[in-house]
C-alpha cells in the first residue's frame, strides 16, 4: 500500500506539471504512457475519482482514490493469476451467476433494473456499449466494472436525494425570507405614512397658531384705532360748539386744539403702528407661506428617500432569488 501510495503521489505529480495544485481531464490523459489504460479508461477514471464531479481533482481526491484503484487492479491480477482459466472466462455478477446462453439484453436489462438506472440515467446506450465491450474482450473485468457501477448508481442516487433535500430547504428558507421582506415592507410603508401624517399635522397646527396670533393681533389695534377716531370725532364736535360759543371760552378752546392736536398725534402714531402691524402680518403669513412650502418639500425628499431605501430592499429581494 505504501509503494502504491507513492506512485499515486508520482501519478499527480506527472498529471500536474504546472504545478496547480489540481488535476483536469486533459491532465489526467499525461498517464496514458504510464499505464496500459486507453484514453477513454482514463476518462471513467477520471469520472470515477470525481466524486463531487467539480471537473478537477485534488492531491487528496486522486492519490486516495487512484490508490484503491491501484490496489483493484492488483488484487484483480491475483486473483486471475490464482484461477483456472474457465473460470476467469466465466465472471459472477454481483448478485447471480449468468449462463451463456442467457440473452444478453435481458441480462443487460436486469442490472439496470437492480441498479436503479432510470432513475438517473436518461441514455444507458454508452454503458451497455462498455458492458457488452467489456463482456465480449476481457470478460474478467466485467464483476469489477458491475461492483464499480452498483457505487456509482448509490452515490448518484444519494446525491440526488441531497440535491432533492437542499432544494426543499432553500425554497423554504426563500419562502420565509419572501415573507420577512413582506412584513418590513408594509411596515416601513406604515411608518413613512405615519410620519408624513405627524409631520403635516405639526406644520398645520403651527400655522394655525401663527395665523390666529395675528390676527388677534390686528383685531386689537383695529379695536384701539376705532376708539381713537371716535374720541377725535368727540373732541372735534366739542371743539365746534366751542368756537361757536362765547369769547370767554377760548382758553378752553385753545386748550381742546391742544388737546385735539395731541389726539391727532397719537391718531398718527397708532395709524403708523397699524401698519406697522400689518406689515408685520404680511411678513409673517409670507414666512408661513415659506415654512409650509419647505415643509412640503421636506416631505418630499424623505418620501422619495424611503422609497429609493424601498427599491433598494426589493432589488437586493431580487437578487437573494
Amino acid at each position: 500500500e505504501l509503494t502504491v501510495l507513492g506512485k499515486a503521489q508520482e501519478f499527480f505529480q506527472i498529471c500536474d506539471l504546472e504545478g496547480k495544485g489540481f488535476i483536469t481531464r486533459q491532465d489526467m490523459q499525461r498517464l496514458h504512457p504510464e499505464l496500459p489504460l486507453s484514453m477513454e479508461e482514463l476518462e471513467k477514471v477520471f469520472v470515477t475519482l470525481d466524486a463531487d464531479g467539480n471537473g478537477s481533482l485534488t492531491p487528496k481526491e486522486f492519490i486516495t482514490g487512484f490508490s484503491q484503484f491501484l490496489l483493484e487492479q492488483i488484487a484483480l491480477k491475483n486473483d486471475m493469476m490464482q484461477q483456472p482459466e474457465s473460470e476467469t472466462a466465466c465472471p459472477l455478477t454481483c448478485e447471480e451467476t449468468m449462463g451463456d446462453d442467457e440473452d444478453e439484453e435481458f441480462q443487460f436489462s436486469n442490472l439496470m433494473d437492480r441498479l436503479g438506472a432510470k432513475k438517473v440515467l436518461d441514455d444507458e446506450n454508452d454503458v451497455k456499449q462498455l458492458w457488452l465491450q467489456l463482456r465480449k474482450d476481457e470478460p474478467h473485468l466485467l464483476s469489477n466494472f458491475e461492483e464499480f457501477l452498483v457505487r456509482i448508481f448509490s452515490q448518484l442516487q444519494e446525491a440526488d436525494n441531497e440535491k432533492n433535500e437542499l432544494e426543499c430547504a432553500l425554497k423554504k428558507k426563500i419562502a420565509a425570507y419572501d415573507e420577512e421582506i413582506q412584513h418590513l415592507y408594509e411596515e416601513m410603508e406604515q411608518q413613512i405614512k405615519k410620519e408624513k401624517e405627524q409631520f403635516l399635522l405639526k406644520d398645520t397646527e403651527r400655522f394655525q397658531s401663527y395665523s390666529q396670533d395675528l390676527e388677534c393681533k390686528l383685531l386689537s389695534k383695529e379695536q384701539e384705532l376705532e376708539q381713537l377716531v371716535q374720541k377725535q370725532k368727540r373732541l372735534e364736535h366739542q371743539c365746534t360748539e366751542l368756537l361757536s360759543g362765547k369769547e370767554e371760552t377760548k382758553v378752553e378752546n385753545t386748550n381742546l386744539k391742544l388737546t385735539n392736536q395731541e389726539l391727532l398725534r397719537d391718531l398718527e402714531r397708532t395709524s403708523h403702528e397699524l401698519s406697522l402691524a400689518q406689515q408685520q402680518l404680511q411678513v409673517l403669513q409670507e414666512e408661513a407661506s415659506r415654512l409650509h412650502e419647505e415643509k412640503e418639500m421636506e416631505v418630499y425628499r424623505v418620501t422619495e428617500t424611503l422609497e429609493r431605501e424601498k427599491s433598494g430592499l426589493l432589488k437586493q429581494l431580487d437578487f437573494l432569488r
